[in-house]
């Protein structure tokens, strides 16, 4: 099944003294959020990827022009450096397609502007390039295979950090809790897409909330609520917390090794 990634949004900045950078292309490890994004995907066996891209294009295309795999898997080195055995490949069976879709486009523009290459799949997978989860994506395609449905998302628990008060008539606080207590859910992306999607697309909206919006009369935009990990990178604190993560190999996005995941497994809330 086809992936489309939205990689063309502006960069986040880092540092408070540096250049923004791709957000794409921050690093988590020795390899960028978009390559831990497309690892997830080409786990479930999803290996054909459409890239959107934007702002910082040339960065994304010279990465994967330069991949050198022996960065993220083991290998021999033999005879003085002329033979390189490598265990295990990342990116060998991989099929991706590079367009420009524009500095300044919506991610409903951008999609529409990818079309050709998905609008001949029966279902068509899409998301965010800077958000990783442990969700499980075989029983989300399942479930929506099974349905009517020309679209659906990722709800995911609200991710403020904030607290939230009840408050009596007399100013008294009564009840402080996380705002993940309240079980309201956003979008957290990974979308499965019926070609169809294209019929609720408009030059200058977005996806979300524009053409969404226009399948909620026919009950046609579907939930699929997990609980389970889920962090988007959009903050230097967020690639902080997740580069934490990774030097302690605790990383329940990263499923094709099981030596840096958590035990257990992901909840999907149906």
């Amino acid at each position: 099944m086809k992936v489309v990634l939205f990689c063309g949004g502006l960069g986040m900045r880092m540092r408070e003294d540096a250049a923004s950078a791709p957000k794409p292309m921050a690093m988590i490890g020795d390899r960028p959020l978009l390559w831990h994004v497309m690892r997830y995907y080409a786990h479930f066996g999803h290996q054909d990827f459409v890239l959107c891209l934007g702002y910082g294009a040339a960065a994304v295309k010279e990465y994967f022009l330069r991949y050198d795999e022996t960065r993220s898997n083991d290998f021999t080195l033999a005879r003085g450096g002329r033979d390189l055995r490598l265990f295990s490949t990342d990116i060998t069976d991989w099929n991706i397609t590079f367009i420009d879709t524009g500095l300044t486009a919506t991610i409903g523009e951008r999609l529409m502007r990818v079309r050709r290459h998905v609008e001949n799949e029966e279902m068509f997978l899409a998301n965010y390039a800077d958000t990783l989860t442990d969700a499980p994506l075989p029983a989300m395609i399942e479930r929506f295979a099974t349905s009517t449905a020309v679209a659906s998302l990722l709800a995911v628990p609200v991710q403020s950090t904030h607290h939230v008060l009840d408050i009596s008539a007399g100013d008294r606080v009564e009840r402080v809790r996380p705002i993940r207590d309240l079980m309201q859910w956003e979008n957290g992306g990974y979308f499965v897409l019926r070609p169809e999607i294209f019929a609720a697309l408009r030059a200058g909206e977005d996806l979300v909330p524009h053409a969404f919006d226009r399948l909620l009369p026919t009950g046609r935009l579907m939930a699929q609520r997990h609980t389970g990990f889920w962090r988007a990178a959009d903050t230097f604190k967020d690639r902080a917390e997740l580069e934490e993560l990774y030097r302690s190999a605790r990383c329940p996005w990263m499923l094709w090794d099981p030596q840096r995941t958590r035990p257990g497994g992901p909840v999907l809330v149906r």
